[in-house]
């Protein structure tokens, strides 16, 4: 399968990597805090290892053998469409570009769910792509009908998370979570009721998972427990250094890039007791610490290099850009404003 289709695999790899070349020409124009060394070139490589693993895993599978072409088109060309819109969002922000970027990413997403319902009702019986539901498996019938089901709802709901993506945030966040949940759970209980009617039919109905299925379930469930692993470290630690220095000070942050600002470009220095409000526009977020580029109506874009919901912050003015910082406890953030106070006077 791999062979057949090279040129569309070299083609759907070339699109997965676009962002690099033009991020290495935009580099110089992306802020120091912006991280442009993992931004630019882990993310599209990343983008492409997983890409060509679900495609190594799709070409593999014998239910796709001579007969199912359409699941590898849409391994081939779901991950360049995410790392052109992911990496075209950051790039835009960081040129200065004003927008929202959540309500472009949740856009991209809908369509993204209405791409793939047009896909799910030509795909065969596989063992890699589709509702991977033991009841789907214990007939053709079950599994065409609910890939039928499948593809309407999530044409449908696709285009709704699209449609409601430029409403307030928090309505958007809300419609777009309930849809997602929606779009997961009703064609499992569509293709349970199948069964059940199937079953009450008399109908002679497999096993469920057969070995191929079972083999690429576990394949799955090693992957899946390595990225759960490695979302948590991401998740829940990390730490946040500053070191002061004779003309300016040096923010080190865990799995972000470091920011250097001078004293001379300082022209504010105010505490606050609890936290600054904000919506992530693009950075880092964790349960741990919080980075990167953040808005709100006060500050419109801003920088922040804060731990999570801190105690207090530091809200730093430097000409029309604003820099919120804190320390994990409120005890930290106080002797960090007293030592950028006694800095830059």
């Amino acid at each position: 399968m791999i062979l057949k289709n090279k040129k569309a695999l070299i083609s759907a790899s070339l699109l997965t990597l676009l962002p690099l070349p033009i991020g290495l020409a935009l580099w110089d124009s992306f802020p120091q805090e912006a991280a442009p060394g993992f931004l630019v070139i882990a993310t599209p490589l990343i983008m492409l290892a997983v890409q060509w693993l679900c495609i190594l895993l799709t070409s593999k599978d014998p239910g796709n053998q001579g007969r199912n072409k359409k699941p590898l088109g849409m391994v081939l060309w779901i991950i360049p469409f995410l790392s052109c819109l992911c990496n075209g969002i950051m790039y835009a922000l960081f040129l200065g570009a004003e927008f929202s970027p959540s309500a472009w990413m949740m856009g991209g997403m809908g369509l993204m769910f209405a791409i793939i319902g047009n896909y799910l009702p030509k795909t065969k019986m596989n063992s890699t792509v589709g509702i991977k539901v033991p009841w789907a498996y214990t007939s053709e019938e079950n599994w065409n009908a609910t890939h039928r089901f499948a593809g309407k709802i999530w044409v449908i709901g696709g285009i709704v998370i699209a449609l409601v993506a430029f409403l307030p945030e928090a309505w958007a966040f809300a419609v777009m979570l309930i849809g997602i949940i929606v779009l997961c759970v009703v064609p499992v209980w569509y293709s349970y009721r199948y069964y059940k009617k199937e079953l009450a039919e008399g109908k002679p109905l497999k096993a469920g998972y057969g070995p191929v299925d079972k083999k690429v379930l576990k394949i799955s469930d090693v992957f899946l427990a390595v990225l759960l692993v490695f979302v948590a470290v991401v998740m829940f630690t990390g730490d946040l250094n500053y070191q002061f220095g004779a003309d300016s000070f040096t923010i080190e942050a865990s799995f972000y890039g470091d920011l250097t600002v001078s004293y001379d470009d300082i022209d504010a220095v105010e505490y606050r007791e609890g936290n600054v409000p904000g919506y992530r526009a693009g950075g880092f977020a964790s349960f741990r610490l919080l980075m990167g580029f953040f808005e709100n109506d006060e500050f419109g874009i801003y920088t922040r290099y804060t731990f999570y919901k801190p105690e207090s912050c530091i809200v730093v003015t430097m000409g029309e850009k604003t820099l919120v910082l804190s320390g994990e406890t409120a005890a930290e953030t106080t002797r960090l404003y007293n030592t950028l106070l006694e800095k830059i006077s």
